[in-house]
This record gives structure tokens, C-alpha cells and sequence, in this order.
């Protein structure tokens, strides 16, 4: 089938362009309500929501700009047609009405909707059909402006920032050292155990010493967030996104700061913070006082820490994973199956404490991790009452905090806690219960919990006289 000739001078005009595809139903102002609930501390999906288009959308957008807020202005200026002016230029052309009166009716130049219907029209057929969809994503393609960027010009300059931010480790004989990184898979950041060993100087260290290193070379100057773009934003060029591993928290996409600001501790209540546990708990005098925490490790492997603050008698609780781990596909709000769920946690503590005299089981104190969210069903069937550390105090939980600070000898970080069985990790917890410690005259926590295990069995005796 041939084309026309003003189809063949609309070619000319314009270019052969690939197709589109099915264009997206979503315009800027769509991206605007997306972006202005980010900002506002929203998750990609509720963000999402808020603009009315898919879960997948979102997390396609959120991923392309690398967390990086365009910063699109709420509306197209009124000297561009909009896309709703397109929705009504295709319903009046689908009723055969003419230029000049549809230009009357939006208030526009008869040669500004015509050039509308020449440009913006479907290609896909060489027939001039408008569709307010398809005009909507030629206008969109043809309004951006992507401004080369810097090190995309400057070799010189990229190459400097490259050799800082991901220059081999050598030794001293010129050999890279450290392992070989993993395969980029365009994930976030990798195991502590698989990340490879490179100079890693951050972004504003690179701009700020560019001066020092070239006082005479304006053209070796670029700020830490036009780094921090070429990272994140795909389109910025420059740097590889994978070099985003690189850096020091090596994340692939910004966060939004909104979004380190929020406190996810809703399952905190105001009968569980940290002032309204008794006062007798800070003298350390009644035992039966407990702090606890978990220790992680790789593949979301864990083992829980709990310590009574008298006697620092220690016990770790073994946290198997759940069966389908590995199998099952992981299920935004699914089943816990790496072991530590609120429920399997809770369980595992009643468990691990139902071997403790219920007098020695006065309180417990634990960090602010979701964990522990089932709390009030851990209290109401061990009749312990939990309180939660506040955020970001560790030395709340001293003794905790220096308990697990010792295990890292036997669980390191990066490595997989999960092929240890409960017997092995009872051994552990032995270990460390038989170390003398100079806070208890270097008595050991064993000989010390046994003798508080000794006075609460002890038969009370009534006076006769």
C-alpha cells in the first residue's frame, strides 16, 4: 500500500520515528502527583496510587530516575497545547469538525491546530489519524531536552572520576587485590561477603579536590550531584549505573529524603516505651530483668540474643528458616519464612524463656526492630511485659549491645548464621555463659544465675512463736 503525498512530506517534515508502541496512558501531570507523593515520604506503590496508574508504573518510574525527583513543573505552559486540549481535538475530528472551528473553540490560532494535526498525528499506518494518545507521546518525545552531560564531553574529567570512585586496589607489587565483584544484575546493593574492593572515594570528596588537583583547570570541576545524576539517572550518561555499588552505602537508587525522616515503629505503643518500665530495673539489684536483640546475617539468617542484666546470664535462641525458603517466591506483606517473622519470633521467645522461673521473668527489654511487632500476644501468654529502647540509643540495652558485640567472634558479619543448628549455637551461649566477668567479681553468669535460681526455689518457711 502506497503512502500520499502529503503523508510522504509529513515524513520529510518530521523523520521516519519508530513506533511508540502502546503509548502511555499517563501524562506529566500524572508523573507530578507521583513525584509530589514521594516527596511527601509515600512508598513507589502509594505514590502510585495517588497518580492513578499501576504498582509496576510506578516502580518503572521510580527506577528510571533513579530516585531522582525530576522536578517537572505542574503543568505544561499555555502556550503548548495540553493533553486535554488533545482529547478534545481528537473527539471534534472524529465528528468531522473543521480547523478553524475547533481553533475558535480552544481559543487557538487556526495554524496551531493544524500544525497539531500534521505533526502529532499516528505514523504508524502513513494515514494522518489523530489519536489524543499517540499526539500526547510525540509531543512529550519532541519537548525533551536532554543537556549533554559534562563528563560525557570531558574525557579527561570522567576518567578522573571513574579511577577515583571505582580505581582498583592494588598492593604494592602492582596486583589488584580483594575479591571479584558479582554480576551486575541492576539489583540494589550486594552481600557485604561479594562486594569488590575499589578506591570508593565519594562524590564530594572527588568535586572538592578537583580544585586542589587542577587550580588552573576550570574545565575539570563538576559538583557531587551531577556524580551522584550520572549514577543514578540512566539518561545522565557519563558513568555506568552499576558503578552506583561503588559507593559507600552502595545503593542503585536514591533515597528520598522524605523517606529517611519516617519512623516505621508504629508497633511502639505508648505502654511500651522505654519510660514506662519500672525504675527497678535500672539499679540491676532484682534480677529477672532481660534485654534482647537479634543478630543478622547473610540471607536474611538470624539468631536471637536475649541477657538478664543482673546476673548477664546469656541465651541465644535458635531462628530455623520456615519451609519454602528459597522455593516460594517472596510476597509483598506474605509469610515470613527467613525465620524471624513477628509470629515465629514470638514463638521462639516463649520457647527459649518458658525454661526460666516466672519470677525471673519480671520484664524485657528489646531493640526497636518490626521483630518483636507481636509484643502484646508475647506478653499475654508469657506475662512478660516488653518494652522497646528509643530509636537510635543502643547503650539502653548496654548489656545487650556488649553480648553481641562477643558472638561476632563466632558469628561474623557476611557470613550465613543459618547452617548452625541449635545445638551448636547452645554451645555458644554455654561458652559465653562460663566466661568469668570482672562486673560480677569474676564469678561466671552460670554461677551467678544459679544462685538466683537457688533463692527462688528456696521454700518459704513461716515463723512460729
Amino acid at each position: 500500500m502506497g503512502i500520499g503525498p502529503k503523508q510522504k512530506r509529513a515524513r520529510e517534515y518530521r523523520g521516519q520515528i519508530v513506533s511508540p508502541g502502546r503509548p502511555t496512558v499517563a501524562w506529566r501531570e500524572d508523573r507530578v502527583r507521583f513525584w509530589e507523593a514521594i516527596a511527601a515520604g509515600a512508598k513507589t506503590r502509594e505514590a502510585g496510587e495517588a497518580a492513578g496508574v499501576s504498582e509496576p508504573v510506578a516502580h518503572r518510574w521510580f527506577r528510571h530516575a533513579g530516585g531522582v525527583n525530576p522536578q517537572l513543573a505542574p503543568r505544561v505552559s499555555g502556550r503548548y497545547i495540553s493533553s486535554s486540549e488533545r482529547e478534545d481535538i481528537a473527539l471534534w475530528r472524529a465528528q468531522r469538525v473543521g480547523v478553524r472551528e475547533i481553533a475558535r473553540r480552544l481559543s487557538r490560532s487556526p495554524s496551531t491546530i493544524s500544525r497539531e494535526l500534521r505533526r502529532n498525528a499516528s505514523t504508524r499506518t502513513y494515514q494522518l489519524e489523530y489519536k489524543s494518545s499517540t499526539a500526547q507521546w510525540h509531543a512529550e518525545r519532541r519537548a525533551r531536552r536532554p543537556k549533554v552531560a559534562k563528563m560525557v564531553t570531558n574525557e579527561r574529567l570522567r576518567r578522573y572520576v571513574q579511577d577515583k570512585l571505582s580505581g582498583e586496589i592494588v598492593t604494592a607489587e602492582g596486583e589488584a587485590a580483594g575479591p571479584h565483584g558479582p554480576t551486575w544484575d541492576g539489583k540494589n546493593k550486594p552481600h557485604r561477603g561479594d562486594r569488590e574492593w575499589v578506591t570508593a572515594w565519594s562524590p564530594q570528596q572527588i568535586a572538592k579536590r578537583l580544585p586542589l588537583e587542577f587550580p588552573d583547570d576550570s574545565t575539570m570541576r563538576i559538583s557531587h550531584e551531577a556524580i551522584y545524576q550520572a549514577l543514578y539517572v540512566e539518561s545522565r550518561g557519563g558513568l555506568q549505573r552499576k558503578q552506583s555499588w561503588h559507593l559507600r552505602r552502595g545503593r542503585t537508587k536514591r533515597m528520598p529524603r522524605s523517606r529517611t525522616r519516617q519512623q516505621a515503629w508504629a508497633h511502639v505503643t505508648a505502654d511500651t516505651v522505654l519510660d514506662k518500665r519500672p525504675q527497678e530495673v535500672d539499679d540491676r539489684k532484682i534480677a529477672g530483668h532481660w534485654e534482647g536483640d537479634l543478630i543478622i546475617g547473610l540471607k536474611r539468617s538470624a539468631v536471637a540474643t536475649l541477657i538478664e542484666r543482673t546476673t548477664r546470664y546469656a541465651m541465644l535462641v535458635h531462628l530455623p528458616r520456615q519451609a519454602g525458603y528459597g522455593i516460594i517466591a517472596p510476597k509483598k506483606n506474605g509469610p515470613a519464612l527467613a525465620g524471624y517473622g513477628a509470629l515465629t519470633m514470638k514463638d521462639a521467645l516463649i520457647n527459649a524463656m518458658s525454661s526460666v522461673p516466672a519470677s525471673l521473668r519480671r520484664s524485657l527489654t528489646w531493640d526497636r526492630g518490626k521483630e518483636l511487632s507481636a509484643h502484646a500476644l508475647f506478653t499475654q501468654e508469657s506475662k512478660v511485659p516488653v518494652y522497646f529502647a528509643d530509636a537510635k540509643s543502643p547503650w539502653q540495652r548496654g548489656s545487650n549491645e556488649h553480648l553481641n558485640g562477643l558472638l561476632r567472634q563466632y558469628f561474623p558479619k557476611g557470613t550465613d548464621i543459618s547452617r548452625w543448628s541449635a545445638a551448636e549455637i547452645a554451645a555458644v551461649a554455654m561458652a559465653m555463659n562460663d566466661r568469668p566477668r570482672g562486673i560480677l567479681g569474676w564469678r561466671t553468669p552460670t554461677e551467678a544465675f544459679e544462685d538466683q535460681l537457688r533463692s527462688v526455689q528456696q521454700p518459704t518457711v513461716a515463723s512460729t512463736g
